[in-house]
């Protein structure tokens, strides 16, 4: 079990009554209040018997119990109500409440004169001023740190900006160069595409002429057959003159005859 004293101080505001200060030490199976208003001071000392017979009481476990008046008496909690009665010869009665199960409880301890009201006093305020001072430092601290990481973040922001300015020189020099290569592929192409179109148009002229060739051949043959058609028939026809002037020349002779 760990025995190791923890230290708390609430500004308690009871019901109905001047504000007070309680500090409490806490341990796990006991606890000791100191409690002022300015003027007097009271304490209440729990021992383990005391605490081992309340929780017993309240059906809890001892660790259970302290830490749920530590939870209370270290700070204020807005749904309870706090008190500070008096309960005779100068005690007071330190009362706070509390939920369990939807059943509202009470707890209460009673708290005796302190025997020295000063030096009680005096004990609080020198535990709220170290405290204080624990808190000063500790913002210092805590200041001095939130200016090492703003200055960090603040050279992170530079760099990250510097990255992605370098970034986007880099895409637009990428990109640059890309558009200039893929305009040099275009032109390669189209050079490409002329070459094959000239050599297609190359290829095609020859089969040309060589079919005109063909047709005026024919041409010419057809002219020949025309030729010899026109020898033919002028042939039948000095043929047949010849055969008239025979056949003339015969019937003369029969007329000279008679």
């Amino acid at each position: 079990m760990n025995d190791a004293a923890r230290h708390t101080c609430l500004k308690l505001e009871p019901k109905g009554d001047e504000p007070i200060f309680v500090k409490g030490t806490w341990f796990d199976s006991r606890f000791d209040l100191s409690i002022t208003d300015g003027l007097e001071a009271w304490i209440c000392r729990a021992s383990e018997e005391d605490v081992r017979d309340r929780a017993a009481q309240w059906d809890q476990p001892v660790l259970e119990y302290v830490a749920l008046a530590e939870r209370y008496l270290g700070f204020q909690q807005p749904g309870s109500v706090y008190g500070f009665a008096d309960a005779g010869d100068g005690q007071k009665r330190l009362s706070w409440t509390f939920e369990k199960e939807g059943t509202k409880l009470e707890w209460r301890w009673k708290c005796q004169p302190a025997p020295d009201s000063k030096k009680t006093t005096a004990g609080i305020l020198d535990f709220l001023m170290d405290a204080n001072i624990r808190l000063s430092d500790e913002v210092v601290r805590k200041s001095q740190s939130f200016e090492r990481l703003k200055v960090e973040a603040e050279k992170c922001l530079a760099q990250s900006e510097k990255i992605s300015s370098g970034k986007v020189e880099f895409e637009s020099a990428t990109y640059a160069k890309f558009v200039g290569v893929l305009n040099s592929k275009k032109a390669k192409l189209r050079e490409l595409r002329d070459q094959l179109a000239k050599q297609d148009n190359a290829g095609k002229l020859p089969q040309e002429e060589e079919e005109e060739s063909t047709d005026k051949t024919v041409s010419f043959d057809e002219g020949s057959d025309d030729a010899k058609s026109e020898e033919r028939t002028s042939e039948s026809l000095t043929g047949t003159s010849k055969d008239i002037k025979t056949s003339r020349g015969r019937g003369r002779k029969r007329i000279t005859r008679e």
